[in-house]
């Protein structure tokens, strides 16, 4: 990637994929460029424009960019501290993607440009850009960025022509569009394909747009000479060329009624006079037709009723077999007898109990095979407990992932329910980072392991498994620690299974931890993914204090954890939230970044 203007200050390029474990961010890193230019002056931290740009502009930026892909507004009223805001995304990706970029391109902007006043961030498939000036409508080329390709085609001359051709085409088109946005293709051979893509800034106006698309279509012969690919862009516009497919095909819409294959328009005549009448039908086939169709309809509508019916007195059965006809009949494998949890848990005896939840105890048992295991027996007198039951069956046994605990295997016999689980040896978070004497054997090594650890599996959770889950219930208690204090979540049976494009969801059994449930979850029932991420932060903090959420500080007049969380952060003492134990640690600033990632906008003074 080369910058064409060697006077256009700090350039960056991300050149390979990252995650954001402490985020659950994903960051493609194709075409990539980041501009914080130097010579223009930073804001300082608390600022009345630092608090615009982070609190109002991004996020507004992000929500309503997501909506149809372009958003532009200005937040402030004194002109010293007014930021202007832009985001776009390309015109050929769906609107999940395009708020899964802007999403990531406010934090990239905000980790990798602090304080810089102007920035102008593009993945690879959005843009979002700020400043304290005004720019919308305006042609802006002073960073002219070109990705060079080296691998040339066969007979230049004609290949320049016809992609001269292609991108002057998608240039009329675009400029012309209110997307202002077109693909296109030519066949430069009897093997291959040429694609292009050319985008200007929505807020730019036809002939805006068009002059610039038009300079940098004319810098193609003097940059690229016949390259099989090429990509140039500025602040306002950008063309892009590759002999493979690069960007996304849309389904085309279905025809309208008049265009269906087989319908009976009738066609003028060329004199404009109606087409001459057909014969009429006679009254004996209408007598016929009439009838049949009646009756085919009366059929059909049986039929459907029938089906209605049959459908409706099946989902209508309470009792588990009934149940097991929908997700719980593809989990027979996973069955085990009654006799042989007995077995492996002495009886259920009070020496193997590993302890006690809401839904009932939990058993450690090892099975003739001596693999060991951990059961648990829902109560009889559990509530919903069926209902959770069969939740933790389907949901886990299509999990896999390392920082999760692994489903081998239930029971459903009388009125026993058991779920049967991988054994974890060293039994759950909240027995140490609670524990004065346990928690010593926790130093912060361990401890950041932890939070990567569960950061993973929430990643997995919400955007790499095959599903979208919302565990609900994301505590220290539900955190289970291997041999070598390897994090994984356990506990689903509150969990909920998004649908697909679903991003959020409301209920009326608030179940959950109090301390751990997000606001808006504990106040209205209203949960997506963010819950989660809110659940997630309080662990962070009990994790770096060793204190419960519900604990008071002994040397603060604030009633819980959390409260004195946010004192500390605002009187810029960050680490006197860390547990007394890490008092030796040498690992400081990265205990400060993680504390950061709960408080956006702390600097260290």
């Amino acid at each position: 990637m080369l910058t064409h203007n060697p006077s256009a200050t700090e350039f960056i390029q991300i050149p390979f994929l990252f995650i954001i474990l402490l985020r659950g961010l994903h960051i493609q890193a194709q075409d990539t460029f980041l501009h914080c230019p130097a010579n223009t002056p930073n804001y300082t931290s608390g600022s009345e424009y630092e608090t615009n740009l982070r609190k109002f502009l991004l996020p507004s930026l992000v929500s309503n960019g997501s909506i149809n892909g372009f958003f532009n507004t200005s937040v402030g009223t004194n002109p010293n501290n007014t930021v202007y805001g832009l985001v776009q995304c390309r015109g050929d990706i769906s609107m999940d993607s395009c708020k899964s970029c802007l999403n990531s391109s406010s934090v990239v902007v905000i980790q990798k440009c602090t304080n810089h006043i102007d920035v102008d961030v593009r993945l690879y498939e959005c843009l979002l850009r700020y400043s304290n000036t005004r720019f919308f409508g305006e042609v802006d080329e002073s960073l002219l960025v070109w990705f060079p390709n080296q691998e040339k085609v066969n007979n230049l001359d004609i290949f320049n022509g016809q992609l001269g051709n292609l991108m002057n085409d998608l240039m009329a088109d675009a400029s012309s569009d209110s997307s202002k946005f077109d693909v296109g293709s030519f066949n430069y051979n009897d093997f291959s394909k040429i694609y292009g893509m050319v985008q200007c800034t929505r807020d730019l106006s036809r002939d805006s747009c068009t002059s610039c698309l038009q300079d940098m279509i004319g810098r193609i012969p003097s940059l690229y000479n016949g390259s099989r690919s090429g990509h140039i862009m500025t602040q306002s516009c950008f063309i892009r060329y590759d002999d493979n497919m690069f960007y996304e095909l849309q389904t085309p819409p279905p025809p309208p009624p008049d265009t269906v294959p087989g319908s009976m328009s009738p066609l003028p005549s060329d004199s404009g006079k109606e087409p001459p009448p057909g014969p009429e039908p006679s009254v004996n086939t209408v007598a016929v037709a009439v009838p049949v169709v009646v009756g085919i309809s009366l059929v059909l509508v049986a039929v459907c009723f029938y089906c209605l019916r049959r459908k409706k007195s099946v989902t209508s059965k309470s009792d588990i077999q009934g149940a097991s006809r929908d997700p719980m009949e593809n989990q027979d494998s996973l069955q085990f007898d009654l006799v042989t949890i007995r077995d492996a848990t002495n009886e259920f005896s009070d020496a193997n109990k590993l302890g006690e939840g809401g839904f009932g105890a939990v058993y450690k048992g090892k099975l003739q095979n001596g693999q060991e295991i951990a059961v648990k027996r829902l109560s009889v007198n559990s509530g919903q407990g069926l209902q959770e039951f069969k939740n933790e069956v389907v949901l886990l046994n299509k999990l896999q992932h390392r920082n999760l605990v692994r489903l081998l295997g239930f029971c459903f016999e009388g009125h026993e329910q058991i779920l049967i689980y991988e054994h974890v040896a060293n039994r759950s978070l909240d027995k140490y980072i609670f524990d004065t004497r346990r928690k010593v054997l926790l130093d912060w090594e361990k401890r950041y392991k932890i939070i990567a650890g569960i950061a993973r599996g929430l990643l997995y959770l919400r955007e790499d498994s095959r599903l979208t889950i919302i565990h609900r219930d994301l505590k220290a208690g539900n955190i289970l620690l291997t041999e070598e204090m390897e994090a994984k979540i356990a506990d689903f049976g509150l969990a909920k299974l998004f649908e697909i494009d679903q991003t959020q969801g409301n209920t009326s059994r608030i179940a959950g931890t109090l301390g751990y449930m997000a606001p808006e979850y504990a106040l209205h029932g209203l949960f997506s993914v963010k819950s989660d991420v809110y659940s997630f932060g309080v662990l962070l903090l009990e994790i770096v204090s060793g204190r419960k959420i519900t604990s008071s500080h002994r040397s603060s007049p604030t009633p819980d954890l959390l409260s004195y969380a946010w004192k500390n952060w605002r009187e810029r003492t960050p680490l006197e939230l860390m547990d007394p134990i890490l008092s030796h640690c040498s690992s400081r600033n990265e205990v400060i970044r993680v504390i950061k990632t709960l408080a956006p906008g702390y600097t260290q003074e």
